[in-house]
């Protein structure tokens, strides 16, 4: 990973920033979707849960516990900017802080704009990147390692909360369906990420002669492969990062577990927070609905969350206020300065263009 040539495979210098095309009537639907996500779980689900006082206990949300989820929001996006720059800057390179909170803001408002398992933002990281004058194998292999390390603390959570609240060893309920299921879907993840990993060095040169030597078929075969092949170089290149021990890449379970504490302050905002437990497998269930082409996962995201938190047990009034207010952070907080980030993003390219030298 860190042998390669940072400037081989240059994109073309008229590449575009990645944009979305939308047609007046996409454009129309885009907004009646948010419009009426917004209208159904602010106004509609508040008088279906029984709580028709919602809004009065919104009203009456602890100033202090709602400065403090701020705060908390606020270190998980340095967090976040800490691990990018842990994986993607080593060795000389043009992109310091200042470019990097760039990217990764823009990044995440793509995320929160454009769901699909935050697509967005990965297009619009990669060909940041490639801008800067990394190398588009580079860019590939480090964005595979960066998902790794954040998604490898995503799934052992969901494994070790879910068995520890089953068994009794974790203060909280213990439904099946919120507990046992998904720490088998983060088991199974985590097995293939190990399994992927252990595929030798030297297959996908083998994989690319086979490519050159046989027939249609055996060629679909061998491009095929190559998708997990890139997965498994990604991995042990996440892997490698982890014995370096460098500090910055805990960003990682920063950036899930100041979230996480941003959702328990929201509780606290409004009553009693559940056990610690509860949250991170509530949230944890929640964000499976990110995967859903949903802008923002504006309504899976709250829907999953809210449900998760009803089946153990906790007031659906509360769970309702506590996390219509976290996404309002989760969701807003780094929106619009990542709209800000985006055209400053623009700018700092422009300058790259002109000055192609690494600095």
């Amino acid at each position: 990973m860190e042998g390669t040539p940072e400037r081989a495979d240059l994109p073309p210098a008229g590449e575009e920033m990645p944009r979305i095309y939308l047609t007046r009537r996409a454009i129309i639907a885009l907004g009646l979707f948010v419009a009426s996500a917004l209208a159904l779980f602010y106004f509609v689900v508040p008088r279906l849960a029984g709580a028709g006082k919602t809004w009065d206990r919104l009203d009456r949300g602890d100033p202090a516990w709602l400065g403090v989820a701020v705060a908390l929001e606020l270190v998980s996006f340095v967090s976040y900017v800490a691990l990018f720059r842990a994986v993607f800057i080593r060795g000389e390179t043009r992109v310091g802080w200042r470019e990097s909170y760039q990217i990764t803001m823009a990044g995440l408002a793509a995320t929160r704009l454009f769901a699909a398992a935050g697509a967005g933002g990965i297009a619009l990281t990669a060909w940041a990147l490639r801008r800067s004058g990394m190398a588009t194998r580079v860019v590939a292999v480090r964005m595979i390692a960066f998902n790794a390390l954040l998604y490898t603390v995503y799934m052992v959570a969901l494994v070790v909360i879910g068995i520890g609240l089953r068994v009794g060893l974790l203060e909280g309920g213990a439904p099946f369906g919120i507990t046992v299921i998904p720490a088998a879907f983060g088991a199974a993840i985590l097995i293939l990420m190990s399994v992927l990993s252990a595929l030798p060095a030297g297959f996908e040169r083998r994989l690319q002669r086979q490519d050159r030597r046989s027939s249609r078929f055996a060629k679909l075969l061998a491009r095929a492969a190559s998708v997990p092949v890139s997965v498994a170089e990604g991995t042990r290149a996440a892997i490698r990062l982890v014995r370096t021990r460098d500090p910055a890449l805990l960003g990682a379970i920063g950036w899930w577990g100041f979230d996480i504490a941003t959702l328990w302050a929201s509780f606290h905002a409004f009553g009693h927070a559940p056990p610690w437990a509860v949250i991170i497998m509530g949230y944890f269930v929640g964000m499976l609905a990110n995967v859903l082409p949903f802008p923002g996962g504006i309504g899976g995201i709250e829907g999953g969350m809210i449900g998760a938190f009803l089946a153990f047990g906790v007031s659906g009034s509360l769970a309702l206020v506590a996390v219509i207010t976290y996404r309002a952070f989760a969701f807003w907080l780094p929106t619009i300065p990542g709209a800000i980030a985006y055209l400053q993003l623009r700018r700092t390219v422009r300058h790259w263009r002109r000055d192609p030298a690494v600095a």
